[in-house]
């Protein structure tokens, strides 16, 4: 991704994360740009399947875009944690000096940080959350040896899915008893799944697993990581099949 289009997902990805949609006039004032670059932008965005839009309310991520922007967005607060808890910079420094640093930060450098730091929850200017590591590690020396041979692969939580959005379970992580549950829903590791419906933000999100449609709660779909599909077909928007966008 170009450094352009990772700062558009990560500005949506904060309106999001508060539980709104990203509107043009807003991602316009939060990235001081001008509105048409903004408009220009969405359609971009929109052809490449990570967002959809909703004319006059604004923008969501899908499972795709939030898997981009989720990495991005981790990078950034790990280093503001870092330059604030390692290098004493002050809450008010570092946000701008973790933006001018994100975009060259590996995945394996991220998880390295994420070790040094003691895996941090929040960032330190603000708050927010870390958004999860998707290494499926159980220790941080596994972590270790998984980032060293890790292939890059767009993970994201079946929680951050939008309908339309398909992909393959890769691993759940949680409780024994929540993880049991969902290993007798018929999501185990490797399954195919298809997002049918998700109200953004909220609500129960139903999918289709070997040709039967299940329901799961926010919280249990939370904890199931999932490789988005690279779709080409047109996603659905979440309040229906007039919204598509093509």
């Amino acid at each position: 991704m170009s450094e352009s289009v990772e700062e558009y997902l990560e500005a949506i990805y904060a309106f999001n994360e508060s539980g709104e949609l990203a509107k043009n006039q807003n991602l316009a004032e939060k990235l001081r740009v001008s509105p048409a670059s903004v408009t220009q932008m969405i359609k971009k965005l929109a052809d490449e399947r990570l967002i959809t839009y909703e004319p006059y309310k604004g923008v969501l991520l899908t499972g795709k875009g939030s898997a981009r922007a989720q990495s991005v967005v981790r990078k950034h607060r790990l280093l503001e944690r870092f330059l604030h808890d390692s290098l004493g910079f002050s809450k008010e420094k570092v946000h701008d000096e973790a933006c001018r640093l994100e975009h060259s930060v590996s995945d394996e450098v991220a998880s390295a940080l994420c070790e040094k730091l003691n895996n941090p929850s929040t960032c330190p200017d603000d708050s927010k959350a870390i958004p999860p590591c998707t290494l499926n590690y159980s220790s941080c020396d596994e972590c270790k040896t998984l980032r060293e041979n890790a292939k890059p692969r767009l993970l994201t939580q079946l929680s951050m899915m939008r309908p339309g959005d398909s992909g393959r379970v890769a691993f759940t992580r949680g409780g024994g008893t929540a993880c049991q549950r969902i290993g007798d829903m018929g999501l185990c590791s490797g399954a195919e799944i298809k997002v049918v419906n998700a109200a953004p933000f909220q609500g129960p999100i139903e999918v289709e697993v070997k040709g039967t449609r299940l329901a799961l709660g926010r919280g249990l779909a939370e904890k199931v990581y999932v490789e988005v599909a690279e779709t080409k077909e047109p996603v659905a928007h979440p309040h229906g099949p007039h919204h598509i966008i093509h």
